[in-house]
């Protein structure tokens, strides 16, 4: 692949922006959707849920970079939204299960879309922050009896 092209992480930010806005529930309609978009936190666990890592900062930054560049994303003061040319992308791109989702997208970018180049950058510090927030809230809960309540009858 040329080093100007789509990059696997390209696809996999932009999937995962997908999946975490709902903008991937077919029949939602976009205007039941939270119109401020999603915050990094809730890309990079989605991300997490697809691949099993964490994107790093340089891997979020490129892609949105290029994505927003290509039009297909929005990112304001810190939400990040899918546009409705991004939305149209996913929407018909070819059926896929979830395990091959990212290949498939990153297939459909190379064929229908350049990568653009937009002035954006991810502050490490804000990467980071997001990533604490991501790991404190996948913490499990313990389960606790109910007052009163040893667990023996």
């Amino acid at each position: 692949m040329a080093e100007n092209g789509w990059h696997w992480s390209d696809a996999w930010i932009f999937v995962s922006l997908v999946i975490a806005s709902g903008a991937g529930r077919h029949r939602r309609a976009p205007s039941s959707r939270r119109p401020e978009g999603v915050r990094l936190t809730d890309v990079l666990s989605t991300a997490d849920h697809l691949n099993r890592a964490i994107p790093r900062r340089d891997e979020v930054e490129a892609a949105v970079r290029r994505l927003l560049g290509a039009g297909l994303v929005s990112v304001s003061e810190g939400w990040f939204r899918i546009t409705a040319e991004g939305e149209r992308l996913w929407r018909s791109r070819p059926s896929a299960g979830l395990a091959t989702t990212v290949d498939t997208v990153q297939g459909v970018l190379s064929r229908r879309h350049t990568p653009g180049s937009a002035d954006w950058s991810l502050d490490e510090a804000d990467h980071a922050a997001a990533v604490q927030e991501y790991l404190v809230r996948s913490i499990p809960t313990p389960r606790r009896s109910p007052e009163g309540h040893s667990g023996r009858e």
